[in-house]
Formats: structure tokens, C-alpha cells, sequence
């Protein structure tokens, strides 16, 4: 029995501080904008004295308070990871909607502007002839990604966070006829373990870099007790939207479609779907395989293949 509860505490110590870490920086930052509050470290003298009179059981429940209080709020704001990112991202409550359709407009606007700057760019830098300069050469590749981070037309989002991701998840079904969104739990399942080592992993620095900015946010209700938690919780949010979750979203919005320009084709063994024989029959066939994983289908076409000849 010994042995089984130090495996459990240890185990629940890993946990702990998997999910803690972060709100403990929350809470001692809290803690350090009380002090500068209440005069500093004097602030401290009353309840530490208060607790060094308690008997140990008090003290070791006062402790555990603190833990538990810890960990729930990191629990919280880990709960409350998906609902930011998908505000950030652009999905806001119809109310809003007189303002997201500007930011849509502009979106849209970069977009083509960019969009038109890169194909007389590339006209250059293609062609040849006369060969392109350095400044030219800089400024296709800058272009080019760019360009990367917008999807395509009549799919744009209000922030950049948004189109990233939205790009990411649309541009296999322009170039494949494969609906990322709908199609993703069934090529979960087939990916290398590898693969879904890289995506769980860009995937969770995406959540961090969101749990930055909810803590950044929520940080600024010490601004009860000293001016300068606004200041410090200003920075962490701004930080985080700007650089921490843009770039990180990147990193996973490439990962996803790099995930289906590698194990794509795994879905049509799977479900001994034909293969595509060229790029145009595997956007018709991606776009059949889509709607009969989304709706099924009743017809005779296409034949499945048989596993005997597609293992040949």
C-alpha cells in the first residue's frame, strides 16, 4: 500500500504541476500586486503570524486549499482555451456582425492586393528572362507567404488568427476536393504515430500561447490593488495575440495540411475508395469520398476496390 500511494502522489504531483504552472505564476503575480498594495512585505507579517499559530493539521489544510485553488483556476482557463481561440479566430455572436463584416471587407481587400503584387512578382521571377533581382527574388518569397495565410474566396475571416487557420483547414479541398473539417477524426485515426506526436504538440503550444492571453486578461483585476497589474497584464495579452498565437498558428495550420498532402491516400485504402489517377480525378474523387464519409451513399458507383488487388 506504501508503495501504491507514493505512485499515486507522484502521479498526481506530475499533474498538478502539468496544469498548475502557469496559474501559480497568475497567483503569485496576484500575490505580488496585493504586497505593493498593502506596503510590501509587511503585508505579510499578519497572516503568515497567524499561521505559524495554527496546529499542523490547520496549516496542511490551508496548503491544500491553496493547491486545490490553484489548480482549479488553471483547469478553468484551460476550459476556457477553445471558446477564446474561436473568438479570436473570428467566430463572434451575430450581435457583432456589423463589425465583422468590415474586417471581412479587409481581409478580402489584402487578399486580392496581395494576390495581384505575387502574380506579376512571379511573372518575373519565373520567367527567366531576363533573370530576377534579389529585391525581386525577397519580395516572391515574402509574397508567397503571405499570400499562404489567406484561404480562398468567400472563406475569409475577420483577424489574422482566423484566416490562418482557416487556410490551413481549407486548402485541402481546393487542391484535393477533401473537406479538412469534416474528414480530420477519420484521418486522425490512420496518421503515424509520429505525425500525430508533431500535431498534439503544435496543437498544445497553440492552446498555451491562448492560455497566455486568457491569464494576460484575467491578470488585470489586480488592478484593484496597484496600477501597475493593468500594465503587466496588458503586455502578457498583447504579447500573446500579436506574435505568441499568430506564429503558432501557423506552425499548426501547415502541420494539418501537411497532414494531407502526406496520408491522404490512406483514407482511399481504407475505405477501398479508387484512387485518383490525376490531379483532376482526385478532386472529383475527394470531393465523392467527402460527401459519402458526411452523408453516406446508396448508389452502385463507384466500385470499392477489392483488398487483395489493392494490397498488389
Amino acid at each position: 500500500m506504501a508503495d501504491f500511494w507514493g505512485s499515486v502522489s507522484e502521479k498526481l504531483a506530475d499533474r498538478w504541476a502539468s496544469v498548475s504552472v502557469s496559474a501559480l505564476v497568475f497567483w503569485l503575480g496576484g500575490l505580488l500586486a496585493w504586497m505593493i498594495g498593502h506596503g510590501g512585505f509587511r503585508a505579510l507579517k499578519a497572516p503568515a503570524g497567524w499561521l505559524a499559530k495554527q496546529p499542523t493539521s490547520t496549516q496542511l489544510a490551508c496548503i491544500l486549499a491553496v493547491l486545490l485553488g490553484v489548480a482549479a483556476s488553471g483547469v478553468a482557463v484551460t476550459r476556457l482555451t477553445l471558446p477564446v481561440l474561436r473568438l479570436m479566430e473570428g467566430y463572434w455572436p451575430r450581435f457583432l456582425d456589423a463589425v465583422r463584416k468590415p474586417l471581412v471587407e479587409r481581409a478580402c481587400r489584402r487578399a486580392e492586393s496581395i494576390k495581384s503584387e505575387f502574380q506579376s512578382v512571379a511573372g518575373l521571377v519565373l520567367g527567366g528572362n531576363p533573370p530576377p533581382t534579389q529585391q525581386q527574388q525577397a519580395r516572391f518569397i515574402e509574397l508567397s507567404r503571405r499570400w499562404r495565410r489567406y484561404p480562398g474566396d468567400g472563406r475569409y475571416q475577420p483577424t489574422r488568427v482566423g484566416n490562418t487557420l482557416r487556410a490551413g483547414e481549407s486548402r485541402p479541398a481546393d487542391k484535393y476536393g477533401l473537406d479538412a473539417v469534416a474528414l480530420w477524426p477519420h484521418l486522425w485515426l490512420l496518421l503515424p504515430d509520429t505525425t500525430r506526436d508533431e500535431l498534439t504538440a503544435a496543437r498544445s503550444a497553440l492552446d498555451s500561447a491562448v492560455g497566455a492571453f486568457t491569464w494576460g486578461i484575467v491578470f488585470l483585476v489586480f488592478t484593484v490593488w496597484t496600477p501597475w497589474a493593468a500594465v503587466a497584464g496588458l503586455v502578457v495579452a498583447v504579447t500573446a495575440h500579436q506574435f505568441w498565437v499568430p506564429n503558432r498558428a501557423e506552425v499548426f495550420a501547415d502541420l494539418v495540411e501537411a497532414a494531407f498532402d502526406l496520408h491522404r491516400l490512406a483514407l482511399y485504402r481504407q475505405l477501398r475508395w479508387p484512387l485518383p489517377e490525376n490531379p483532376q480525378d482526385e478532386c472529383v474523387k475527394g470531393r465523392r469520398l467527402t460527401a459519402y464519409l458526411m452523408r453516406g451513399a446508396s448508389g452502385t458507383s463507384p466500385s470499392f476496390t477489392s483488398p487483395d488487388a489493392e494490397e498488389h
